[in-house]
C-alpha cells in the first residue's frame, strides 16, 4: 500500500463537502475542520465570527495509488461555485470562501492548471475566484460536525437543498 497523502479544501459549509469525497475509491477519511487562520484551536463560534482568518474545510486522507490529487481537485470544483469569493451559496463571509490548499509545488501546479482549464472552458460567465493557498495547520471541528450527513441525514438533505448548493450543482456541473 502506498503512503497516504492529505489534501485540504474549503468550499462553504463543511457538512456538504464530506460526502462527495468520502464516496470516492481510495479515500481513507474525510474530517471537517478549520484551516488558514491565525488562532490556534478555534471553535466553530470563533470561525463563524469571521475574525480568525479560518475557513470551514475538509481534510482528506487518501491513497494516491487509487485516487490522485488531480482527481480530488476535479471533485472539489463540482461541489462549489468557483465564481463566488464571498462565501458559498447561503453561507456568506470569509469563513465560507472557496480555497484549494496545496502541500507542495506539484499540488500547487495541478491546482493552478485546473483552475486555468476551468476558466478557459467557458462553463461560467464570471471569473473563477477560488483561492489557491499553501496548506497550513488544520484543526478538526467539534465532534457534532463530523459525518453530519450520516448522523443527521434529513437535516443534511434539507440544508444542501435549502442552501442552493444542490440546485447549483445540478444546473452547472451535471453534464
Amino acid at each position: 500500500m502506498a503512503d497516504l497523502k492529505v489534501a485540504n479544501f474549503s468550499g462553504g459549509c463543511f457538512w456538504c463537502m464530506v460526502r462527495p469525497f468520502e464516496e470516492e475509491d481510495g479515500i481513507e477519511s474525510v474530517v471537517s475542520g478549520y484551516t488558514g487562520g491565525h488562532v490556534a484551536n478555534p471553535t466553530y463560534e470563533q470561525v463563524c465570527s469571521n475574525t480568525t482568518g479560518h475557513t470551514e474545510a475538509v481534510q482528506i486522507t487518501y491513497d494516491p495509488d487509487k485516487v490522485s490529487y488531480k482527481d480530488l481537485v476535479e471533485i472539489y470544483w463540482q461541489q462549489t461555485d468557483p465564481t463566488d469569493a464571498g462565501g458559498q451559496f447561503a453561507d456568506r463571509g470569509d469563513s465560507y470562501r472557496p480555497v484549494i490548499f496545496y502541500g507542495n509545488q506539484e499540488e500547487k501546479e495541478i491546482a493552478e492548471q485546473s483552475k486555468q482549464n476551468l476558466e478557459n472552458s467557458g462553463r461560467f460567465n464570471d471569473p473563477i475566484v477560488t483561492e489557491i493557498k499553501e496548506r497550513s495547520t488544520f484543526y478538526p471541528a467539534e465532534e457534532y460536525h463530523q459525518d453530519f450527513y450520516k448522523k443527521n441525514p434529513t437535516h443534511y438533505k434539507m440544508y444542501r437543498k435549502g442552501s442552493g448548493r444542490q440546485d447549483f450543482i445540478e444546473k452547472n456541473w451535471q453534464d
